[in-house]
């Protein structure tokens, strides 16, 4: 039903707003630009920018505001939403039966990079911008699965090195804006990723450099020298945003919001304390710095990742089409936790200061929160870059350990079933995926998996493991033939 009294979300909005919605009671006027960031989705929208909100309302901090970017034409729809927002936008967490809502101020404009980016180069140029971070997607950064090569056969990577001034990709912006601030004599700005890939400061450095000694082998080498690609490692479950987010915001608190965000409680950010022109104390709200984030980051994307993977694509072949219904399914939880406890802790080792019980434990509370409706359809985006980070380096592990690999198989046969783009009941499965046209190529051909495998760019050598490849084909024979359900079951009686 709709709320005929709802307020819009604007600045006139902070100084007269509902009594259960939290503001701002910060001077955003007053801010300045220290961050620009590109990629503002809702995971920033939930995390980066919630922590810098913290530090401005805590702490009176007034110089570290961001300048958000979008690059993609997708994007169309956040730069029409926050601009007429004066860039304010609802973030709600939600629990059980809790929920609270806060206005975020952090992000001070939004520049729509896709129609005009050379506001955004002028932007980068300025000294003012010390840290420019990156939610790109594990696909954005444009490498080679199997090598970590930058994919020079990428249209994006071939329109950027061509047509420099029009760029389609993250690095046609950064080499442009840290040209500009290299030839102005300006001190650089650090390259902060906020993807979850492992080292991915150290991707983001390789690849961009890369890009940079075709482009210009002079500021490859200056950025080599100058630059910071700090690692970091963030966690904060946050769906996309949809009517029903829209719809709750605008009944629960009388908020009129084109984009608002939905997020769980829990949220964490490790990071490399490697900064080449300064950074905001964001150790006062909470962020941990850290002069080693590997082993964070390898716990979460082996553990978090791998199994949201894994409950994803298994769980859409079985018929849910959300995380939590997957989550609190009683053939599912005990999949998961098995996965977590006996294919994937042996390979995490010690985490500094975690409890991997008690981590594991929440990540289950954590999935199984069902007022955060994160679609399954989401967590399968990108398959083709997402497992060979969150699930394949693991079996690799497990194949010269000889041990236990059959629940991280069961993932890769579930999206190898699900890239032949009909489920069990012969519906469409939408598949999203930078590499969807060669994926479902083979897929809608046969059900081989070694047709996939010889993908070496995706598998690395796993195709030329006798085990593993005997192994899949068991598993998605299974799928084909007997469906999820039956597999899931023959996979947790198996000793």
């Amino acid at each position: 039903m709709t709320n005929t009294t709802s307020t819009p979300v604007s600045k006139a909005l902070l100084k007269n707003a509902p009594k259960n919605v939290t503001c701002p009671t910060y001077d955003r006027d007053k801010l300045t630009h220290g961050i620009l960031h590109i990629g503002v989705g809702g995971f920033h929208r939930s995390h980066q920018a919630l922590y810098l909100d913290d530090l401005f309302q805590s702490h009176g901090l007034t110089d570290w505001a961001i300048c958000g970017v979008g690059i993609m034409p997708q994007d169309a729809a956040m730069n029409e939403a926050l601009n007429a927002q004066d860039c304010l936008y609802t973030l709600v967490e939600r629990s059980g039966k809790t929920s609270s809502a806060r206005i975020i101020g952090a992000l001070k404009t939004y520049i729509f990079g896709y129609e005009n980016p050379e506001v955004v180069f002028a932007k980068m140029a300025d000294p003012s911008i010390k840290i420019v971070s990156l939610t790109a997607t594990e696909g954005g950064y444009c490498f080679n699965q199997g090598t970590g090569e930058l994919d020079f056969d990428n249209k994006g990577i071939q329109n950027d090195l061509q047509n420099p001034s029009r760029p389609q990709t993250i690095f046609g912006y950064l080499a442009e804006g840290l040209e500009r601030r290299r030839k102005a004599g300006v001190t650089p700005f650090t390259v902060l990723s906020c993807d979850n890939l492992q080292g991915n400061g150290h991707v983001a450095k390789s690849t961009l450099l890369a890009f940079c000694n075709k482009r210009n082998p002079a500021l490859a080498k200056w950025i080599d020298e100058n630059v910071s690609f700090p690692n970091c490692m963030v966690d904060r479950i946050t769906p996309a945003t949809t009517d029903a987010e829209r719809d709750f915001v605008r009944e629960t608190y009388g908020l009129e919001d084109a984009f608002p965000v939905v997020a769980e409680p829990f949220k964490q950010w490790v990071i490399e304390d490697n900064f080449c022109n300064g950074r905001p104390p964001l150790e006062k709200v909470g962020v941990q710095f850290t002069s080693d984030v590997a082993p964070y980051e390898k716990m979460k994307i082996r553990l978090l990742n791998a199994s949201h993977s894994a409950m994803g694509y298994l769980g859409y072949l079985c018929g849910y089409r959300y995380i939590y219904e997957i989550a609190q399914a009683p053939e599912f939880i005990p999949y998961v936790k098995a996965l977590m406890d006996e294919e994937v802790t042996p390979l995490v080792g010690e985490i500094p200061g975690v409890n991997l019980t008690d981590y594991k434990k929440s990540l289950m509370e954590r999935f199984a929160n069902e007022t955060i409706k994160d679609q399954a359809l989401r967590i399968c985006l990108d398959g083709s870059s997402k497992l060979p980070k969150f699930i394949l380096p693991s079996i690799s592990e497990q194949l010269e350990r000889k041990g236990p690999i059959r629940k991280l198989t069961l993932c890769v046969a579930s999206w190898m079933r699900f890239l032949n783009g009909k489920d069990e009941e012969g519906n469409e499965i939408p598949i999203q995926d930078p590499q969807a046209e060669r994926l479902t190529g083979v897929t809608k051909k046969t059900r081989d998996p070694k047709a996939l495998l010889e993908m070496t760019d995706i598998f690395g050598d796993l195709g030329k493991s006798e085990r593993f490849v005997k192994e899949l084909e068991l598993l998605l024979n299974m799928l084909y033939d007997k469906g999820g359900q039956e597999t899931l079951k023959f996979v947790m009686s198996e000793k």
